[in-house]
């Protein structure tokens, strides 16, 4: 196949995706530049090594367990309850707009410190960057303008630091040398669309999958104990990231096919976690397969920073969802089903309930 730098290759199978996400030092990311590097600008998912670590290491102490314990659920809570009451008596709704486009970017601009206020601009240019590949103008529009939104609030944060992860970013220092204003909203830009767009795919592909099979969506309903197992499933059926790439960075083999140095990789995380080899009836949704490992938050020193936050927020919606709509089910008299290629999730989601 062709790619951006040439001759590539697709792998897809569970096995395959595995040993490349594997082996960081043979697989490097640095090819990301010249793809989503074009329009976010220099981040860590063109990184390797140690140059990679020493950039996560800034933002992984806002994302590990400690900072999601304590009174931060009940914030995520309570942001999904404040969007639910703008719905919640009128028996039927859209849930994509209503609920899970927005929830959450609101709980991320919380940890960034940006203004609640601006989450519907912040959340539209982060829709913009992710059709980078399919509308080009549209990206570099939307790179550009979150930017000129960004440094304002990052040289308040310089001067007047907050605690937030902005703040963090602003002051922070990789060997010596402090971040740029560049350096950090290239950091921004990719944190809202990893802390968002994924969230957001992840949340309504679980509400399609459970209200698509009532048996399963009961089950869930009088047994919460079983979200884990509904959001596992979810990551594994329709993984919000199909795509990633990777470059040789010297010859290899793949199922004894041979890598040449700087082929391109397209590595399908969505096609092997539904590898028949590896999963039984992959294409069915089953919150009973036990352990699933999935791909669907890479593996390795790149596996997804938020992917705790991903799997909180989830849980959150979803039960939240769950108390306060009765009956919910979907709206047979409307089309909805899952799009996308990269990034993959449910575009309407329209649902009749029990209204208050």
């Amino acid at each position: 196949m062709q790619m951006i730098g040439g001759v590539g290759y697709l792998i897809t199978r569970y096995d395959d995706v595995l040993d490349v996400l594997k082996n960081e030092a043979l697989y490097s990311n640095r090819c990301n530049a010249n793809g989503i590097g074009r329009v976010m600008g220099r981040t860590i998912v063109e990184m390797d090594g140690r140059e990679h670590l020493r950039h996560r290491s800034l933002i992984t102490p806002h994302l590990a367990p400690r900072a999601l314990r304590g009174d931060f659920p009940k914030l995520v809570e309570t942001i999904a309850h404040e969007l639910i009451d703008c719905f919640a008596d009128e028996g039927r709704a859209d849930l994509v707009p209503a609920f899970t486009f927005s929830f959450p970017l609101r709980v991320f601009t919380r940890i960034l410190g940006l203004p609640v206020e601006d989450y519907d601009l912040i959340h539209n240019w982060g829709i913009d960057l992710t059709s980078f590949v399919r509308d080009p103008k549209r990206g570099f529009a939307a790179a550009a303008a979150l930017a000129d939104f960004l440094r304002p609030v990052l040289e308040k944060r310089r001067a007047e630091p907050t605690g937030d992860l902005i703040s963090n970013l602003a002051h922070a220092e990789v060997d010596g040398n402090r971040l740029t204003d560049e350096e950090v909203v290239s950091f921004l830009r990719l944190l809202v669309i990893a802390g968002a767009e994924t969230t957001y795919h992840l949340t309504g592909s679980a509400l399609l999958a459970l209200m698509a099979d009532p048996d399963q969506l009961e089950e869930v309903r009088t047994e919460r104990s079983k979200m884990q197992a509904v959001v596992d499933e979810t990551l594994r059926w329709e993984s919000p990231v199909q795509l990633v790439m990777r470059q040789a960075a010297r010859p290899g083999s793949i199922a004894g096919v041979e890598i040449p140095t700087g082929a391109e990789l397209l590595v399908a995380l969505g096609s092997a976690n539904r590898d028949e080899s590896r999963f039984e009836d992959p294409d069915r949704f089953d919150i009973h397969r036990g352990p699933i490992e999935h791909l669907a938050f890479g593996l390795g020193k790149h596996y997804c920073a938020g992917s705790r936050l991903a799997y909180l927020e989830a849980k959150i919606a979803l039960n939240a969802l769950l108390d306060r709509l009765p009956n919910l089910r979907l709206d047979a008299s409307q089309s909805c089903g899952v799009v996308g290629l990269a990034f993959r999730g449910p575009d309407r989601l329209p649902v009749l309930f029990d209204a208050n």
